[in-house]
């Protein structure tokens, strides 16, 4: 499996150098998915814009990664997704679950937001 990881104070970006997220890749990325939210990450952007295709093991990698963020109360952004795995994640219904942006710029603005708005909540004791 392709991919680099570029860890940040507030947010990991995971970028996936490859066409496919199938059987193949996503047992690989699941643990690494589970190591780097094991090693502290909280917030992570899934750099998405290279993957052409997407089959059900893919999809539930990248749940697998949703669910580990909110188990630290932290964030996954799929950041530019294409046309055909964006077809895929609308019929599946889970546009509704996972957090998608067109750009890893946006993702990262997200992620400062979400931050802020934490830190804001635990200043006023709404936490």
């Amino acid at each position: 499996m392709k991919y680099s990881i570029d860890k940040q104070e507030r947010y990991s970006i995971l970028a996936l150098d490859e066409e496919k997220l199938d059987t193949l890749i996503a047992p690989k990325l699941k643990s690494e998915f589970v190591t780097l939210f094991q090693s502290g990450t909280t917030n992570l952007i899934l750099d998405m814009s290279k993957v052409k295709y997407v089959d059900s093991s893919g999809l539930s990698a990248i749940l697998v990664a949703n669910r580990l963020a909110g188990d630290v109360d932290g964030f996954l952004v799929l950041a530019g997704v294409t046309p055909h795995v964006m077809k895929l994640i609308t019929i599946s219904k889970l546009d509704n679950v996972l957090n998608l942006l067109p750009t890893v710029k946006e993702a990262v603005e997200a992620i400062h937001l979400s931050e802020v708005e934490k830190e804001l909540k635990q200043e006023n004791g709404m936490e």
